[in-house]
């Protein structure tokens, strides 16, 4: 029976062929067989059939295409002739044959498969790896690490890269450039908002600058590394400097007097929390809502000053107390976790918050703005002598010197105290009069 089967022709012996049964056509050059396998549905499948020391495999093809041209050597829609099956044959064998010494067709399949896994591994990155990706990881770190401006960096990105460059947002953040920081810092300008301009840069420049130090500084997270930033784009640029002027104009004293008039009895907790903002000279909003019960005294409490001390230690920032002060922190009835809280202590108030009780409280006051009141509490001070390092001191600012950092430990608490009494005096020793701001 298989003498008389050898006589077949390729085509006779497919035909012939029982059901579930392997049947070698045909040896393959340089290595192993061609083989069949009939289903029960009539339909028949190609194997290139070889063998490695003690073990064999057998290689699927494809099906068999009864209909395809004899001499063709592709596959058509419906399968392979045999012609094109046994060159597929060759190639599988070739493959082997040249992979031998490695291990043969194992060991290429699973070099193929590493080879995948890091192309698809490197695909996921890069689609990870975009400039929004980069800016939003910089918005998390800055959030970790406890930075109020997380939230206005997360605002400028959303708004002013995100939504109106897509294109840019979702390039690989390596491929960044000057021009693009340029055109989005243009963009701003053009719609008349030039500080904000400055501010986009600002942080941009930022989150490249983190990205880049994650190969020398050990505090930046390892997740910046993906990112593969050598270059800072954003740092390449320069701010429009006729927007960064400081906006200078604080309220002046007839002003502070008479927005001291309208919170002074003004009853309940926002009465409360006003009274003590101004009465500790203005201290900045988000710190003085934050500020912790645990870290209340009789005389003092103190803020956690993390502005601007990028990759350094908050500041602890001592904030001492006159005794209206102090009435007015304990009417603020502190329990709980943070001191300054509607729900108990569990959240605390937030600097938005405060600020617009304010502003509705100073609702009568022209162009009044929270801002105003922290320099014109500096303002006032200076005006009555107070010196400008008891001032830095007070409202914590100007203090980035080496002298300060290196060397000055004097706390001033005296200086600060008597700053903040002729405060309270220069508000309440005499009525607010209305007069007209210089210039109106």
């Amino acid at each position: 029976m298989q003498a008389s089967l050898n006589k077949l022709t390729p085509s006779q012996l497919i035909n012939q062929s029982p059901v579930g049964r392997f049947s070698t056509l045909r040896k393959i050059i340089p290595t192993g067989a061609l083989q069949v396998r009939k289903h029960s549905n009539g339909t028949v499948t190609f194997y290139w059939r070889y063998s490695f020391g003690l073990k064999s495999e057998r290689v699927p093809i494809g099906s068999y295409d009864s209909s395809a041209p004899p001499k063709s050597l592709s596959p058509s829609a419906k399968g392979f002739s045999i012609a094109a099956a046994e060159f597929q044959a060759q190639k599988l064998a070739q493959e082997h044959l040249n992979h031998k010494a490695q291990g043969g067709r194992p060991a290429l399949l699973a070099e193929k498969a590493k080879i995948a896994r890091v192309q698809q591994l490197a695909a996921t990155e890069q689609e990870t790896a975009t400039v929004k990706h980069l800016l939003e990881a910089y918005c998390d770190y800055l959030e970790q690490n406890e930075k109020i401006s997380h939230s206005e960096a997360r605002s400028i990105f959303k708004v002013h890269v995100y939504e109106p460059w897509p294109s840019i947002s979702e390039l690989p953040a390596s491929e960044m450039t000057v021009d693009h920081v340029v055109e989005i810092m243009r963009r701003v300008i053009e719609q008349k908002k030039g500080r904000t301009a400055n501010k986009v840069r600002t942080y941009l420049r930022a989150a490249y600058q983190t990205a880049k130090a994650v190969k020398t500084k050990p505090s930046v997270p390892k997740l910046f590394e993906k990112f593969k930033i050598t270059f800072n784009p954003a740092a390449e640029t320069s701010p429009d400097n006729s927007n960064n002027l400081p906006d200078k104009n604080p309220l002046e004293l007839d002003e502070l007097r008479l927005y001291w008039s309208i919170i002074r009895d003004m009853p309940g907790f926002k009465g409360a929390v006003l009274r003590l903002h101004l009465l500790t000279g203005a201290q900045r909003l988000a710190q003085l809502g934050r500020l912790l019960t645990a870290n209340i005294k009789s005389d003092r409490f103190t803020l956690i000053d993390k502005k601007g001390r990028s990759g350094r230690p908050a500041r602890i920032h001592p904030v001492y107390l006159i005794p209206q002060a102090r009435k007015a922190l304990d009417q603020c009835n502190s329990t709980g976790k943070y001191a300054l809280s509607t729900d108990g202590g569990i959240t605390h108030i937030a600097g938005t918050t405060l600020s617009d009780w304010a502003c509705e409280a100073a609702a009568g006051i022209k162009d009044f703005s929270t801002k105003r009141i922290r320099s014109g509490v500096e303002t006032l001070l200076a005006s009555l002598k107070v010196s400008k390092e008891t001032r830095g001191h007070l409202q914590s600012h100007g203090l980035s010197g080496v002298q300060h950092q290196s060397y000055d430990d004097y706390q001033y608490q005296e200086e600060i105290r008597d700053a903040l009494s002729r405060l309270y005096l220069a508000l309440d020793s005499s009525p607010a009069v209305g007069k007209k701001r210089r210039g109106a």
